[in-house]
């Protein structure tokens, strides 16, 4: 018999696997060859749940393999209480803003901020969005364009103010490690050791 030839277009048909034909159960397949069980037809049409069949996916019958499934599908969000927020991806700029977000009570001197925890983790679930300024504010807190950066580190670090306040630190900080130099034969008495001792810490 000649094959039909299929259309000219899109034709798709499923390649079904062919059933071994027997007579019965408990028939021979051959001459006193062993009789073929209903197990070994089974295997014969179902295939593991991850192999594809003809290019299509078979979805597995398992429940637990379902939820599996289920489970990497679903967006990981902070849930309902927190109105499904998602969970950014972290890039450099990111991990570094977070950061000094986490830094902040140390940056400036005249803003006291409480202190995020004892834990140095940086947090999964955030959103990042830009301060708009009322009108009220246009003259007295408003950035310039010029002062307005990509991150908040960059602000941070062209803030003229910000950066006198963390050299002088910085200054400080050294001037208390350094040891006394020519000050100790200045100090006169019994604690001349002892000051000099203090000064090298």
């Amino acid at each position: 018999m000649s094959e039909a030839v299929a259309p000219i277009g899109l034709s798709w048909a499923p390649k079904l696997p062919s059933l071994p034909t027997t007579s019965g159960v408990g028939s021979s397949s051959g001459k006193g060859g062993p009789a073929l069980k209903p197990s070994s037809v089974q295997a014969s049409l179902w295939k593991p749940a991850n192999e594809l069949v003809d290019g299509l996916f078979v979805p597995p019958r398992d429940p637990k393999k379902i939820n599996k499934l289920v489970k990497k599908s679903v967006k990981d969000t902070s849930g309902k209480g927190w109105f499904d927020m998602p969970a950014p991806t972290i890039t450099p700029e990111l991990k570094k803003d977070l950061e000094v977000l986490q830094l902040r009570h140390v940056m400036d001197p005249k803003r006291h901020f409480k202190r995020s925890g004892k834990s140095k983790a940086l947090p999964k679930y955030f959103q990042i969005g830009t301060i708009i300024e009322p009108a009220s504010e246009f003259y007295s807190s408003r950035l310039t364009k010029k002062e307005r950066k990509t991150t908040l580190v960059d602000e941070m670090l062209s803030d003229p103010a910000l950066k006198s306040y963390r050299k002088r630190k910085v200054r400080e900080i050294q001037e208390s490690r350094t040891p006394g130099g020519n000050q100790k034969w200045k100090n006169k008495g019994k604690k001349t050791l002892k000051r000099a001792k203090d000064r090298r810490k």
